[in-house]
């Protein structure tokens, strides 16, 4: 494989072909943290994570920079790197708890406010006369570049200039909201812990497959048929058993009802499959939680929110949701070839149980490494990683239904088989690597 110089992406991304190095190169790999992961909006947590001051809960914003998601005294949210100003040691240890009072580095022992100023160094009067400043901020635990939350969503940058969270998401803001808004009180919590998934390949390989709507049929096929033969014996009253298992043959549909559903692609690589229509369309509704939303909203009103279906959605390259079943799942790139996916279920405040019941039960079938749905997808992505080290070819293709996507105002869309998805992450891909953030290339 011959080296490819540095921004010369040109020779890496073209129009409908990508160079296999993307998924195989650790030093292209450091880039992606340094471009891509350190210039655009991560998503860090959800406010109801951190609901009581002194609550945190700490993760990775790329590969090597750790960070605190903390509420202070005075209800503010704040992103922190988890770094102590004197030596340097992560300060914030465990992955989520309560602080009494303030952070206290183990190592020597200074103390931090929850809003990560210093608040006490023991033994001071060692540094008396020596210049140094307690009250300098460069000794606190630092801010990240920028923070900002969307209807209790927080995400990060380390970057003082990346666009305004509001402009990065565009039209993709459209399924925060309708995720939030199939709470009868227009708010959702996250419930039922993380399903965490280590995945032995890239990370972009589970950002591909998410619209990647020539694949299910194919993947699924087995679980599907397996699914279909379970509910055929089922009796008339097993409605219990039959509302679990009629999950998944959804995953087995037809090239055509693939293709009806849509894919709509975004500036910043962000796209979701659906709108009108989805694999989740035919779920049922629970009469409890249609009463509810009745109540809250009014027929009409309640129409356009359940109407709303997409399946995956893409805020590019961290964060994936599912509006229809609210959970979401978040990528943290570990190496060229290694990622964890963590899986977050939500409660809609104001619903009945059965509604975060359904939400944990689709987690655990599709998104479990245990389930029946997710393992298929990780065999296929091991598969790829372990082919792409093969010398018989330096290109993987996403040809389909180039020169058809339909250019709008602040958006591209296509059929649901396109590989219109590719084409948007890779426009983004290049563009951040380019070092051109604020200026992506049109995404027609």
């Amino acid at each position: 494989m011959q080296p490819i110089a540095d921004r010369n992406f040109d020779a890496l991304v073209t129009p409908t072909k990508l160079h296999r190095s993307l998924y195989t190169d650790p030093t292209l790999f450091e880039l992606e943290m340094q471009r891509i992961w350190g210039q655009a909006w991560i998503f860090i947590g959800h406010e109801s994570q951190v609901p009581e001051p002194g609550d945190y809960f700490t993760t990775h914003i790329n590969h090597n920079e750790p960070v605190v998601l903390i509420r202070d005294k005075n209800q503010a949210v704040h992103v922190l790197h988890n770094r102590c100003g004197h030596k340097g040691a992560k300060v914030v240890e465990n992955r989520s708890g309560r602080a009494r009072g303030a952070l206290r580095c183990a190592y020597h022992g200074w103390t931090y406010r929850f809003d990560g100023s210093l608040q006490k160094v023991p033994n001071e009067k060692g540094y008396e006369g020596t210049g140094f400043d307690a009250t300098d901020p460069c000794y606190s635990m630092q801010p990240v570049a920028r923070v900002d939350s969307y209807r209790g969503f927080v995400f990060a940058s380390l970057s003082h200039t990346a666009p305004d969270l509001i402009e990065w998401m565009g039209g993709a803001r459209a399924c925060f909201d309708n995720l939030c808004d199939r709470s009868p009180e227009g708010e959702v919590e996250v419930a039922g812990g993380v399903l965490r998934y280590e995945h032995a390949c890239n990370w972009k390989f589970i950002l591909e497959n998410l619209n990647d709507t020539m694949h299910p049929m194919v993947v699924h096929e087995s679980i599907v048929k397996a699914a279909e033969a379970y509910i055929a014996t089922l009796p008339p009253e097993a409605a219990e058993q039959r509302k679990e298992a009629e999950i998944i043959p959804p995953f087995g549909a037809s090239y055509e009802k693939f293709e009806d559903s849509g894919i709509t692609g975004f500036a910043y690589g962000h796209h979701y499959d659906g709108g009108k229509t989805s694999i989740h369309s035919a779920y049922s509704v629970d009469p409890d939680y249609h009463e509810a939303m009745l109540a809250a909203y009014g027929e009409q009103r309640t129409q356009d929110i359940l109407g709303f279906n997409t399946h995956n959605v893409l805020f590019y390259p961290s964060l994936t949701i599912k509006c229809a079943v609210q959970n979401i799942r978040v990528i943290r790139p570990i190496s060229v070839d290694r990622f964890i996916v963590e899986s977050w279920s939500f409660r809609l405040k104001g619903t009945p149980e059965s509604m975060l019941q359904r939400t944990l039960l689709y987690s655990r079938l599709i998104n479990s490494s245990m389930g029946m749905v997710g393992p298929d997808d990780l065999e296929v992505y091991r598969r790829a990683q372990t082919g792409l080290a093969s010398s018989a070819s330096d290109w993987v293709e996403f040809h389909r239904q180039y020169g058809k996507d339909q250019v709008l105002a602040d958006r591209v869309v296509g059929g649901g088989t396109s590989d219109l998805d590719m084409r948007t992450q890779y426009r983004a891909w290049k563009a951040y690597m380019e070092g051109s953030m604020q200026g992506l290339p049109d995404h027609g």
